[in-house]
């Protein structure tokens, strides 16, 4: 991309008055020099990180964009985490049951609904939900994260203005990911309910929900886990999407607003607040998988 973010600034500058050979030495003092080696702009981004300086925003400018990631990252985990959750839980149960009777009507209704639901993108139900219940039937608000004639704070009025204005972004997501986790899980149900060792629970005359929870579904639901850490990222990725359509005031918008601004820093930072998010969901993966699977924490 052609360019750099002192660049940017100085042709916004230029635009509302003339910027004095001052003012510019400033500015590409304050995004770098752009002239100094590769290994010396990577070894002072490094410094600046360590003292946690993720830079100046250019569309925002001059506010950090530590604060702006600070003020926008709140609203993300909130949406992105109870969707998760909720689809995720969602998906799994019924991959369950599903998958404990292949070719049932419940199987042969449930299969080809979560193929549909899975092969939806993200922006397309946004698309959908803000032009059904937003615009045809004005049921819920189109943007923002609150009514903005509201102070932030726990109080009941603006509790129940955060879920109103989050609900078609979190419908969003939970409808363009519960078929995955539902296909998921069904297809390993289905491997494992024809096992050696679910057989001869089968045959101890343990019950049929006992054999599928605690036998069948524990063992199944090992992938399931390992993907859910995987997946943070794409979930990630896609309530940017959702949150640009609903002008939801998280990170996904404030991602949005940095490409159309071109501004560097703030996406820059972003981009390595996702993979840290993704690094952090891998490890509790790890760590609640040891708690599933006895054999991981068996000595060699």
């Amino acid at each position: 991309m052609p360019g750099d973010p002192a660049s940017v600034i100085l042709n916004k500058l230029a635009q509302q008055s003339q910027v004095t050979p001052a003012t510019e030495k400033s500015i590409r003092a304050l995004f770098g020099v752009p002239d100094e080696g590769l290994w010396q702009q990577y070894l002072h981004y490094l410094a600046q990180l360590a003292h946690g300086d993720l830079g100046v925003s250019i569309a925002y400018f001059p506010q950090p964009v530590s604060e702006m990631i600070g003020s926008g990252l709140p609203w993300t985990l909130g949406l992105v985490s109870l969707t998760t959750v909720l689809a995720f839980l969602l998906g799994t149960g019924i991959g369950i049951v599903s998958g404990a009777r292949p070719g049932s009507r419940f199987d042969s209704v449930t299969a080809p609904l979560a193929t549909f639901l899975g092969s939806m993108p993200y922006f397309w139900v946004a698309t959908m939900l803000l032009l059904l219940l937003s615009v045809t039937v004005p049921v819920f608000p189109s943007q923002n994260g609150y009514d903005l004639g509201l102070d932030p704070g726990f109080t009941p009025a603006f509790i129940g203005s955060v879920i109103e204005h989050g609900f078609l972004p979190a419908v969003t997501i939970i409808v363009s990911s519960v078929g995955g986790w539902l296909l998921g899980m069904r297809n390993m149900m289905i491997t494992t309910v024809a096992e050696d060792y679910v057989t001869l629970a089968e045959a101890k005359g343990l019950s049929r929900r006992r054999v599928l929870l605690a036998y069948a579904a524990r063992n199944a639901m090992l992938p399931q886990i390992a993907g859910l850490a995987i997946s943070i990222g794409t979930v990630v990725g896609g309530s940017l999407l959702a949150e640009a359509v609903f002008a939801y005031p998280g990170v996904g918008y404030l991602f949005y607003q940095a490409v159309v601004n071109l501004d560097y820093p703030l996406m820059q930072a972003l981009f390595l607040t996702i993979s840290l998010s993704v690094l952090l969901a891998n490890f509790i993966a790890d760590s609640v998988y040891v708690l599933l699977d006895p054999r991981t924490r068996e000595d060699a």
